[in-house]
């Protein structure tokens, strides 16, 4: 899968997904709602024996607009790339957003960057898509400039949680599901757990001490879930699997008042070093709120604890 950086302040040159039929959005999560967009513009690209591409946009609109609003983002943008790529996208487009493009007018959009700056030959788009200054371009909109253009649009209903008919699946439900801690809700949206990715860096290294080391990750730009303690899958630089348990909070019972959130997973089964690394790690269920021990005896006591219950969960698991 190739990855190209793309910037409206760049200098103009050969249109970079020159007649390829590309999903276009923020596809910030890739959940099942934006897998159908993807799918319609891979199987059109076979039907045409071309290229599939998503173009997406970096930094989230939101981030840009709202600059010091809380963390929101489901995904890094490597694994909105990796997870677009695994979907049969041969190459991803990142735009970069930035104050040419958000002043620049729907009509502009159309015919500047998709037609001439982009040489997209077909666009698939959600039934929500909204572009241009003041997100006054709709999908009929874009229908019609495609026309004038040279590209074609096609347009995906929106996919309905089978769980909950009627409920459309979107990265706004799957935020709200993340932050009640209902993992489950959230993976079922997606079609795969939520996971986060980072780079392991050093801790206070109190698990050590206790036979529980942990591998710890900053949340950065990642959306704020339930605080609390999951059982988890990690996925290390080799592509090795490891089943595990974390805390993800403020470790209330160890840690000062003004602590940042962290992720601090334990991974059965492994030793070894980890610092500096870049691991994935996928939450898989949630065990139970963070909360404030009496002592760090208590604290230890219940971290084996919720070892058990995460083994025992992956032991139920079909």
């Amino acid at each position: 899968m190739h990855r190209t950086f793309f910037s409206l302040n760049d200098p103009a040159g050969a249109p970079v997904a020159q007649g390829a039929v590309a999903a276009l959005g923020n596809f910030d999560g890739v959940h099942r709602g934006h897998q159908a967009v993807v799918a319609a513009a891979v199987a059109q690209a076979r039907q045409q024996n071309g290229q599939a591409a998503a173009i997406v946009f970096e930094p989230h609109p939101r981030q840009f607009f709202q600059p010091g609003a809380a963390p929101f983002r489901l995904q890094t943008a490597g694994q909105r790339a990796r997870a677009l790529g695994a979907l049969g996208v041969s190459h991803v487009v990142e735009v970069r957003f930035e104050q040419a493009l958000a002043a620049l007018s729907a009509e502009a959009f159309g015919t500047e960057i998709l037609s001439k700056r982009l040489g997209v030959a077909h666009v698939c788009v959600g039934l929500d898509f909204r572009y241009g200054q003041g997100r006054v371009g709709n999908v009929t909109a874009l229908q019609v400039q495609g026309r004038t253009a040279g590209f074609a649009v096609t347009v995906i209903d929106e996919v309905d949680d089978s769980d909950h008919p009627g409920d459309k699946i979107s990265s706004s439900a799957i935020r709200a599901a993340l932050v009640a801690g209902d993992v489950t809700q959230a993976a079922r949206l997606l079609g795969r757990p939520w996971a986060i990715e980072g780079r392991v860096i050093a801790g206070q290294q109190r698990g050590r001490t206790i036979n529980f080391p942990t591998a710890n990750i900053a949340l950065g730009d990642y959306l704020r879930p339930a605080l609390g303690v999951y059982a988890i899958e990690a996925t290390l630089a080799d592509g090795s699997l490891h089943q595990g348990v974390a805390n993800l909070g403020v470790r209330p019972t160890v840690a000062g008042a003004d602590a940042k959130p962290l992720l601090e997973a334990h991974l059965f089964a492994f030793s070894g070093d980890l610092y500096g690394q870049e691991i994935e790690v996928a939450l898989h269920a949630f065990i139970r709120p963070e909360r404030k021990f009496e002592s760090f005896a208590s604290l230890t006591a219940q971290i084996a604890a919720d070892a058990d219950t995460a083994r025992s969960l992956f032991s139920a698991a079909p």
